[in-house]
């Protein structure tokens, strides 16, 4: 066994290396192996020697990343921001610098992660080798908890010496669960200068017959385009509205980051947000209409509400709606709704801004944090999005749409169902939220930067974030100018040997790192199984199935899951991942039947019986471990 201190100072070397360059360093020659033919184990990460006490944490511990030569700006600022957390990441990447090469596969064989103090223990999987640095790297085959002691381990064999070393991992669930304990205490209302949580109506109409066209402020100019109200879905009541939600967000998009064992940021003030929602048609029963809150995807905005309530206003469920942090272009856009003659025209409470001050307004401008944040994502918008949510499940009690003295929507016993971004915040609100008694989660997925890598989609999103930091590697326009030679979860070990390709894959492991706290995976373990319902789309393109696995194996939810199998469809050559909002597929109302069976009656239905097109549950979990795309494309 290695002496402490030399632990000590090997890993304060070869952190500093790995965490700023994505570089594994050799240690001094002095301390090489003790006897001939085996590699010995020079470092290992994580090591809790990277950290410094922290009474104020729940982990009693901080993380402490030297910052000295840590490269461009964007990615000293990474390093600041992790030295913020207490601990490290749920799904850390390992990496074991060894004194000679080793046989990946057997070395990453002898390699385990176990709780220091319990029984529990998994393996590795994802696994690199970097043979310019002789640095095996590697992912727990299964995810950590949150604020645990581990001992990470390599086990001696004929190639190799033993190590080990222990490491923490970070409070990730706190900070949402924080805002939500503000919210039930009341001091988040009380900090925000809101008397009380509720409803705004601004506009009924009759959804027979009503017409509504959106006008997007888009900065510099405007655009108005027709808002699609099925037929399916009229002979209800159409609501616009809007309500005072508490908001944590500074100007950059972002939460601070305050010690974990307080209670959390205080709000900055408060925000009105819209609200769109269907009721059904008839008389309202005692109490008000059961009421289903729905998440809008990336890119749109809370009009999909009326695309998402056909079935639940069929089955007696209200549906509503707001729009996510960014989206809804700027705050002057506008509905027009002409119903019976008479047009209307009212706010729709747009949420986007100009981050860029190129004078437009995008469709997602605002989701993401800005300036020397932008490592952190999506991360804080998304947590915010989900307080949102929490925030109008605790409003919508006792409305009275109709003005006439009774309520038309319940306050209990509110549940959930979320599309693509919509499922990916809604995870996070399930498992923090206990107020939401059960929710359908359609084609989520985490974390953030595997939906980004992994998508045709949004790969290029993540060639300016690589391009910004100066981690771009290739010329290859149909890899997005960047090559990261990382495995798959399941497959066998990768060895590297494209330049630059290790550090590209440690600045998606930090950024992760730094995200965690408001993605998904992190919260799937918080939610009982009863609660909720998983849809999954075979070969979807945009929220890779790598990485629906990976929430679902985190929350071992596969009970959970049921399976659209698109390619066993007329529809299979086109990415099915919209296929709940697309009203012109068979596939859309057997989706939406499914949901409101669920959140109706808590009842999970297979929606086409003894078909092939639906596997409810899913038969085969290993299923989502390859992509499955339709159509041939460039591996990431």
């Amino acid at each position: 066994m290695t002496p402490l201190s030399w632990r000590r100072s090997t890993a304060a070397l070869v952190g500093t290396l790995a965490l700023t360059t994505g570089l594994a360093a050799a240690a001094p020659a002095a301390l090489a192996h003790p006897g001939p033919g085996k590699a010995v184990p020079l470092s290992l990460f994580p090591s809790d020697d990277l950290t410094v006490a922290d009474p104020g944490q729940l982990t009693g511990r901080r993380v402490a990343l030297p910052t000295t030569g840590c490269g461009a700006p964007i990615s000293c600022g990474l390093v600041q921001e992790l030295d913020q957390l207490d601990g490290f990441d749920l799904d850390p990447r390992i990496a074991v610098q060894f004194s000679r090469p080793v046989d990946p596969a057997e070395a990453a064989a002898r390699i385990s992660v176990k709780e220091e103090h319990g029984g529990w223990r998994t393996g590795v999987d994802r696994v690199v080798w970097d043979p310019a640095t002789n640095t095996l790297y590697a992912h727990p085959a299964e995810q950590l908890a949150p604020g645990t002691t581990y001992r990470l381990k390599v086990q001696g064999g004929p190639g190799n010496a033993a190590a080990q070393d222990r490491f923490t991992t970070m409070s990730a669930t706190d900070g949402l669960l924080d805002l939500r304990r503000q919210l039930d205490s009341g001091s988040a209302f009380a900090a925000a200068g809101i008397t009380a949580p509720g409803l705004q109506v601004e506009g009924t109409f009759p959804a027979a017959g009503t017409t509504v066209t959106w006008t997007q402020d888009q900065g510099a100019t405007e655009v108005t385009a027709p808002v699609v109200v099925p037929q399916a879905a009229t002979g209800g009541t159409l609501v616009f509205g809007s309500y005072l939600a508490p908001s944590w967000l500074q100007p950059d998009v972002t939460i601070d980051q305050t010690p974990t064992a307080d209670a959390g940021p205080a709000p900055v003030g408060p925000q009105r947000l819209p609200v769109v929602a269907v009721l059904p048609a008839g008389t309202p029963p005692p109490g008000g209409w059961p009421v289903a809150v729905f998440g809008h995807g990336f890119t749109a905005n809370d009009t999909n509400v009326l695309l998402a309530a056909v079935a639940n206003s069929q089955q007696g469920i209200a549906t509503i709606g707001t729009n996510v942090v960014g989206h809804g272009y700027g705050p002057g856009s506008s509905y027009t709704i002409t119903s019976g003659g008479t047009t209307t025209t009212l706010p729709s409470y747009g949420r986007g801004v100009d981050q860029d001050g190129n004078g437009q307004i995008t469709s997602t401008e605002g989701s993401s944090a800005t300036g020397a944040a932008t490592a952190q994502s999506s991360r804080d918008a998304l947590r915010q999005t989900a307080a949102d949510v929490m925030t109008l499940i605790r409003s919508v009690g006792g409305t009275d749409v109709d003005a006439d003295g009774t309520p038309d929507l319940s306050g209990d016993d509110v549940t959930y169902f979320g599309q693509s971004f919509g499922g990916i915040y809604g995870t996070m609100l399930t498992g923090a939220d206990p107020a939401v008694t059960r929710s359908v989660l359609n084609v989520a997925g985490g974390p953030i930067s595997e939906i980004s890598r992994l998508s045709p989609s949004f790969r290029p999103l993540l060639t300016a974030v690589l391009q910004a930091a100066g981690l771009l590697n290739s010329t290859d326009p149909t890899r997005n100018l960047f090559q990261e030679q990382l495995p798959l979860r399941g497959e066998g070990p990768v060895t590297v040997t494209v330049p630059g390709a290790v550090a590209v894959q440690e600045y998606l492991a930090r950024t992760t790192w730094l995200s965690r706290s408001g993605s998904p995976e992190t919260f799937a373990p918080l939610i009982e199984p009863e609660r909720a319902l998983f849809q999954v789309a075979f070969g979807d393109q945009t929220v890779a199935n790598p990485t629906a696995y990976t929430v679902i194996a985190a929350g071992d939810l596969w009970s959970r899951t049921s399976l659209y199998r698109n390619d066993r469809t007329a529809n299979a050559a086109n990415n099915p991942h919209s296929f709940l909002l697309n009203l012109l597929l068979p596939a859309a109302a057997q989706g939406q039947a499914q949901v409101a069976a669920f959140l109706g009656r808590g009842e999970v239905v297979d929606p086409d019986g003894a078909g092939e097109v639906w596997e409810v549950p899913i038969s085969d979990p290993a299923v989502l471990l390859p992509l499955n795309f339709a159509q041939p494309a460039t591996r990431p």
